[in-house]
């Protein structure tokens, strides 16, 4: 399947907590960096979710916010470092591509918070992703 989501992480699941009608599910990206997604039960019993399985973290770029630095008091448990590579900034948007330990990762914001964050090619970010915006495919 083809699918339009740029940023597809391969990883393990490294644990899966079960919730009433939904589970967090921890996983190790291949670069080694902790991510957690938020699905249904349904999903983890239908995809045969167990940790050791392999899977890959689907992220649609749109969900990806970016921090010039680590950031306190904040719910996103996913916080992943990373350098700006490229930047294409358009009338509203900017599409930021990032390099991360497990490889490539993309965000698109707006433009105006691209300029006020004075992103340019290396600088240093953190990107941040909510555990309910990653599903999860198997390999």
């Amino acid at each position: 399947m083809t699918m339009s989501i740029r940023n597809q992480l391969p990883g393990t699941i490294t644990a899966i907590a079960p919730g009433e009608v939904m589970a967090t599910v921890g996983m190790r990206l291949t670069g080694g960096q902790p991510l957690t997604a938020a699905i249904t039960l349904e999903a983890v019993t239908e995809l045969g979710l167990a940790p050791g399985s392999a899977v890959r973290a689907l992220v649609k770029s749109t969900e990806v916010a970016l921090a010039t630095g680590p950031v306190e008091g904040l719910s996103i448990r996913n916080r992943l470092p990373g350098t700006v590579t490229d930047i294409a900034t358009g009338g509203a948007m900017a599409s930021v591509k990032l390099s991360i330990e497990s490889g490539a990762l993309t965000a698109v914001i707006t433009a105006d918070a691209a300029a006020d964050l004075a992103l340019a090619p290396g600088s240093s970010v953190v990107a941040l992703i909510k555990s309910t915006e990653v599903a999860l495919a198997t390999a």
